[in-house]
């Protein structure tokens, strides 16, 4: 790869397709591979997880040349067809990662959808009932996932994190308090810390806020849609240059 060479990354979240949107996202998805290298896509691609949105999904991405790389999101789980949501998907080039890495146009990507859990001393501990226990075991096992995905990509690259829910409290600020728990967790924050990553994005927070970093300084964006619209991109995406 040609040094000082720049990749424009357009990031986004929760588009959440409908069976009824045939035609709707074709062209939003041509004026994205006209300004952008790489699409990144940061889960809720379904709305409500049924094979069929993610058909249509495929069909409205036909003719999008640069690279598709993303991970799902809750709602693309809600019916537990997310495997079959993935592999229609691929069959479209589009690599939704869970727990792996690949390497695009000289970047690392690493992705995981990640869980809830809540943010620095609010987060929620191993101890209680059995449910609980689950729960947070999930933050932990999607957590451990991303580590192992950054630990394939070597050092000398630029890394970048692809998330559904938040690794850190700065970006779902605005959203109802008590919900934080629900919207991401510091356990996340902890492996992007670990692993010299150059920046993150998630989406799933819909009324969150846009920017904020880790404790180690790594900037996290919030690329929902629907926050991304409201904070003044009108053209639905966020593009990020990454210099290699």
């Amino acid at each position: 790869m040609e040094a000082g060479k720049i990749i424009r990354i357009a990031a986004l979240g929760d588009i959440h397709v409908k069976e009824s949107d045939k035609g709707k996202w074709n062209h939003f998805f041509k004026d994205i591979a006209e300004n952008a290298d790489i699409l990144v896509l940061c889960g809720d691609l379904t709305d409500t997880g049924h094979v069929q949105e993610a058909v249509l999904l495929g069909e409205e991405l036909k003719g999008i040349h640069i690279p598709i790389v993303g991970v799902l999101g809750n709602h693309d789980y809600e019916l537990d067809h997310q495997e079959e949501i993935r592999h229609e998907l691929i069959k479209h080039n589009v690599q939704i990662l869970d727990g792996e890495s690949v390497i695009i146009k000289g970047v690392g990507f690493a992705g995981v959808k990640g869980f809830g859990g809540g943010f620095d001393k609010h987060m929620l501990p191993m101890w209680g009932e059995k449910m609980n226990k689950k729960y947070v075991q999930e933050s932990v096992d999607e957590s451990l996932k991303l580590d192992k995905a950054l630990a394939r990509l070597d050092d000398d690259i630029k890394k970048v994190v692809i998330l559904h829910y938040s690794p850190i409290k700065a970006t779902v600020i605005g959203e109802a308090e008590q919900i934080f728990p629900f919207l991401g967790s510091s356990r996340l924050a902890d492996t992007i810390n670990r692993r010299s990553v150059e920046v993150a994005f998630h989406g799933h927070a819909h009324i969150g806020s846009l920017q904020g970093e880790t404790s180690k300084g790594v900037k996290v964006f919030n690329v929902s849609k629907p926050l991304l619209e409201k904070s003044g991109y009108k053209q639905g995406f966020l593009l990020y240059e990454i210099a290699l």
